[in-house]
């Protein structure tokens, strides 16, 4: 784990520290701890801050990482969410390398999402109605506050009195913020059932999804693309809507960002799959392999062309009536589902973090731990020696 963060490029993280040597102010807790102590923890299914610092203080391999710097657990709090941009990079360089390597062909790429529980609980959301009237006591409560300050500031200590106002200040920005949401949300529902709709005042941007064990419960939708060979995640995204629905082109257009490379095949399910996405890759030059769905009339052959078919559309649908179409799609489950199988393994269970942003950074942590096992993995399955560096 050392040896392959003293491989990645951290300069983007020294440049943000401005206590430096010569100058005034504590000395900064050097980024390559914090990167390796993320690592190893997100690998070892280690999703708390607070659980960190007491592992850094308990279990000798974090201490050794550590190397007698002490940390505590609100600085690895802050570290963790706080350089999404950098962490997107990575994954980027991540990739590159092994493909320079030989080790990922980005040839077949699979995607697919999996639903994880938020930190808000369902109790959070309110109406509009009770959120107008939430935020109306809290700028009550905020003014109650500052006029007491200004009457007897020595009432309470100066922490005391910042503790209190912040944590008024925080709950009224939270239901402003669900406020902003909350027609985002009524457009979603019919006309006669805006008024029911609900936005959480704990995490405005979690949203109630169906989840696998058939329960409704606040989540978001994480979305991973996979290249099915190596298993390595080459695409991350986070949404805050149950249905996979037109995420399939997303998620395209991020890969040739990322890569300026499109997958020759690219395997969704049934979820993913709409016309526009399709024609999309296929004009790209990238083959999809997503199941037809089942028509309406039971004697319609499901993969015989239609009269309104485009020839994008109507390739697709007679490819996957071939058995080498539904052979190709089989690696959709058997890497994409795995890949999602081994981070619910490595505690991705529930996120402990706030906001679409938070999330989707939590996520890439995530996919660079996966990368960089798979990466050592792949090396000595090819007989090679491990190479730590990633740039």
């Amino acid at each position: 784990m050392w040896a392959f963060v003293q491989g990645m490029d951290l300069s983007p993280l020294y440049d943000g520290i401005r206590a430096v040597e010569g100058r005034a102010g504590r000395p900064a807790i050097d980024p390559l701890i914090l990167v390796a102590l993320w690592l190893y923890a997100t690998i070892e299914g280690v999703g708390s801050a607070r659980a960190l610092a007491r592992l850094c203080q308990q279990h000798n391999a974090y201490r050794w990482l550590c190397g007698g710097v002490s940390v505590n657990y609100h600085t690895l709090a802050d570290f963790r969410v706080a350089h999404t941009q950098f962490l997107d990079q990575q994954l980027t360089i991540s990739v590159a390398t092994l493909e320079q390597e030989g080790l990922v062909q980005m040839k077949r790429v699979a995607q697919d999402g999996m639903r994880i529980r938020a930190s808000a609980g369902a109790a959070s959301f309110r109406r509009k109605p009770a959120l107008e009237e939430l935020l109306a006591d809290a700028e009550e409560q905020l003014a109650i506050l500052r006029r007491e300050l200004d009457e007897d500031p020595s009432a309470t200590s100066k922490r005391e009195q910042a503790a209190k106002l912040r944590a008024v200040q925080e709950r009224k920005e939270r239901v402003e913020e669900a406020l902003r949401n909350l027609p985002e949300v009524e457009a979603k529902k019919k006309a006669k059932d805006r008024v029911k709709a609900r936005v959480s005042t704990t995490d405005p941007e979690a949203r109630v999804m169906k989840m696998a064990d058939g329960g409704f419960r606040p989540a978001f939708n994480a979305q991973f693309a996979t290249d099915t060979e190596s298993q390595v995640i080459v695409g991350v995204e986070v949404i805050n809507e149950g249905s996979d629905q037109g995420q399939m082109k997303p998620m395209l257009e991020q890969i040739v960002e990322r890569y300026e490379q499109v997958p020759a095949e690219y395997l969704v399910d049934g979820g993913f799959a709409n016309h526009d996405a399709i024609e999309y890759a296929s004009e790209r030059g990238s083959t999809v392999y997503a199941p037809v769905p089942k028509p309406k009339d039971a004697t319609r052959d499901p993969h015989a062309r239609l009269p309104t078919d485009s020839n994008d559309i109507g390739d697709w649908r007679e490819r996957m009536g071939t058995e080498e179409a539904k052979s190709i799609y089989k690696d959709r489950a058997a890497t994409a589902e795995c890949v999602n199988a081994i981070a619910r393994n490595r505690g991705l269970q529930q996120f402990r973090v706030r906001s679409r942003r938070k999330v989707k950074t939590v996520l890439l942590w995530y996919a660079l731990a996966h990368n960089m096992m798979r990466g050592l993995a792949l090396r000595l399955q090819g007989g090679a020696q491990p190479n730590c560096a990633m740039a």
